[in-house]
């Protein structure tokens, strides 16, 4: 039984917008990619296995329950980071994480103050404060305090710098050691790259490929799609080519 699956899923919003007949399966222990351009539906197909949504057609399942009806038991198991980060701007970072951790009933927080020490978190000021990688700090560490199974990162890199950046991607990778399950959203295929078994690429709502990362990294054939604006454009480039075999 997969950990995640999405099933033929469909939400559709009209003018062409929302995801169609969307599925994939995350096996346990397995870092998926899931590849696509902002709008593509990434965070639609996500809100819909965190059962945020309740689809049109098809399911979603976490660990065999149906995303929508088993909402608050999926919970449990699951670190959810956003793409787009909302905090209660009146508390400080301390009294959210202690709001966080009495919410999902921790008695025990050392697993927080080990991601908060590896995160380089100050949580001591006022939220309001905070600057975006601050607060997506914050985020990265009660999204994972709980030290859950499932980790669903949607644009999990979004607002941290180059430094913290390479952190989470070791984390990730840390984490899979430890046997977890993890589904990564991202536009940029390098950050997929870094740390996925299997990529699915999705591209105006709609599943376009799925494949083993290592047989893309380690195919000797390539193929490569460009795309010019103009027609000029693409003179000058066969111009150029031309030119650099003479």
């Amino acid at each position: 039984m997969s950990v995640l699956e999405v099933a033929n899923v469909t939400k559709d919003y009209g003018h062409g917008r929302g995801i169609f007949e969307v599925s994939f399966a995350v096996e346990k222990g397995e870092v998926f990619g899931f590849l696509g351009p902002n709008g593509a539906g990434k965070t639609t197909t996500i809100r819909h296995i965190m059962g945020f949504s309740k689809p049109q057609k098809g399911q979603t399942f976490v660990n065999g329950r149906d995303s929508w009806q088993k909402y608050y038991e999926n919970q449990k198991e699951i670190g959810y980071l956003p793409g787009e980060i909302a905090l209660p701007e009146s508390l400080t970072g301390t009294q959210f994480i202690k709001m966080m951790a009495e919410l999902r009933g921790l008695k025990n927080l050392e697993h927080t103050e080990y991601l908060s020490e590896k995160f380089q978190l100050d949580a001591t000021g006022g939220i309001k404060q905070m600057s975006l990688g601050m607060k997506r700090k914050l985020a990265v560490v009660t999204a994972f305090m709980h030290d859950p199974q499932v980790l669903v990162l949607d644009e999990r890199t979004s607002g941290l710098d180059p430094m913290m950046q390479e952190v989470f991607i070791n984390f990730v990778k840390e984490e899979k050691q430890r046997g977890k399950t993890i589904l990564l959203s991202s536009h940029i295929f390098s950050e997929i790259d870094a740390t996925c078994d299997r990529i699915a690429i999705i591209k105006d709502g709609r599943i376009v490929s799925n494949f083993v990362a290592d047989d893309l990294r380690h195919q000797e054939t390539k193929t490569f799609k460009l795309e010019f604006k103009t027609a000029a454009d693409y003179q000058a480039f066969i111009a150029q080519c031309q030119n650099s075999r003479a």
